[in-house]
This record gives structure tokens, sequence and C-alpha cells, in this order.
């Protein structure tokens, strides 16, 4: 198996406060790299892993489950365990599925949840036959990197593989499901044009997770892939006061 150059893994050892990051569903760890290099420069110990069947070829993609992508990003966050004091988490898009999860199963051994552009359904009509059809058609074209910032690639797949889309499907409700449970403060981060995640999601999440607090900002000038796009230096600069916030919090509780 062949990793493309620019999908591995990122770590970063630095204070006793961790974060990890996941990227989303078919993309690699380059559109998560600048927001990850831009914490560690802040001084936090970073775990960006490069999930199963990403980062090399869609085929890869169809032979894993969410169950396999959640499991690296839970082994990211325990090796943090091993070394930080407190940890926060955060995700872009299918990324931010993944990390709510672990916020819904980590209650508040997680001292926040950062969210870019987060799935958690999708609108799309051909959609809900992806469970049917993945038996007979294996991938469907990609969406690309949506990133007003032209000049910028995800190094994302061309395809979309269908069988690794109906698993991300069952992630979903298995998500929307306990929503309930966060009690992590969450920070949510949403373009206001985003050609990949519909506004439905961040209103299922602003819905559902009733057990705490949801701060949404507004991203005007960035697309669905926004850690790369004109929004980012926004993102990093609010996620570091939001971390140094609920960090001190966690000290002060402490």
């Amino acid at each position: 198996m062949i990793v493309l150059p620019g999908a591995e893994p990122y770590a970063a050892d630095r204070g006793p406060v961790g974060v990890v990051l996941s990227h989303g569903f078919t993309a690699t760890t380059r559109s998560m790299r600048p927001w990850a290099e831009s914490l560690a420069a802040a001084g936090y110990t970073v775990r960006l892993p490069r999930l199963p069947g990403h980062g090399t070829t869609w085929q890869d993609a169809n032979t894993t489950r969410w169950q396999d992508w959640y499991g690296e990003v839970r082994q990211a966050y325990e090796q943090l365990q091993a070394r930080c004091e407190t940890i926060f988490a955060g995700g872009l898009s299918m990324g931010g599925t993944l990390v709510t999860r672990l916020a819904e199963e980590e209650g508040n051994r997680l001292a926040g949840l950062i969210l870019v552009n987060p799935s958690f359904a999708t609108e799309r009509f051909d959609a809900r036959f992806a469970r049917y059809v993945c038996r007979v058609i294996p991938s469907r074209p990609g969406l690309g990197s949506d990133i007003k910032a032209s000049h910028e690639d995800t190094l994302g797949y061309d395809r979309t593989p269908v069988r690794a889309f109906a698993s991300l499907q069952r992630l979903w409700r298995v998500v929307r499901a306990d929503l309930h449970r966060i009690t992590a403060p969450v920070l949510m981060f949403r373009s206001v044009e985003d050609h990949v995640v519909e506004p439905l999601s961040g209103a299922l999440l602003l819905r559902g997770a009733t057990s705490t607090t949801v701060r949404e900002v507004l991203l005007e000038n960035s697309y669905h892939v926004a850690t790369m796009d004109h929004d980012a230096p926004l993102i990093f600069e609010v996620s570091v006061a939001f971390i140094r916030e609920y960090a001190d919090s966690v000290s002060r509780a402490s």
C-alpha cells in the first residue's frame, strides 16, 4: 500500500494540552495540516491520524468501515491521554462526525469539541440508495476539492467509494441518536456556502446537543474545506482562544 505524498499522519509533542484532529471522507491529512501546525505552534500537543482507506486509492476505502475510521481516531486520543492533562478534539466534515462520536463516549473527559462543517446527514436523493447499489456500483464521481481559494488541493479521491459511503451513513445514524450525550462545550464553524454538507447537519447538531452549549461561527468566504480556504486564519485564531478558555476552566476546576 502506497500512501500519497502529503497524506501522512501528523504528530507534534508540545505542552500538556492535547488536540486530536480528524480529516474527512475521501480526504487526507493535507486538508487538516495547516490547522494542526497552527495548534502545535500555539504550544499544543497534536495528533492527526490518516484514516484507514484514505490517502491511497478509493478502492482501499471500500474495504473499510466507519468502525475502522473511528478506531484510528480513538487510538490517537488514547495516545494523548498517556501524555496530556487536558484533551480537545476537532474535525472537518466526516472528521467532525468521528470526533463528535468521541465526545459522546468520553463525556467530561473531553474538554471541548471543535467542528468545521461537520456532517450528520444529507438531503441528496440518490444517497438513500447507497446501501443497495454498492453491491453492483463500486464508485461514483467524486465531489472534488470544494475550496473557494482555487489554488489549494486536498489530495482527495476523484471517485466516491459507495460501500464506504453507505458505512458513513450508518455512522451518521449512530451519532445523531446520541447527540444528547455530548457534555463538552462545542465550537462549530459553518460555511455559508458549502457544496458538500448542507445546512441540515448544523441544524441537527444545534437541535440535538441538548446537554451542552454550541457556539456557531459562520464563515462568509470559504466553501466546504474551510481549513484550507480564505477563512482558515479565523478558524485557527478562534480555535486557540476556545482551547485556552476551556483549558483554563479545567485547570481552575481541578
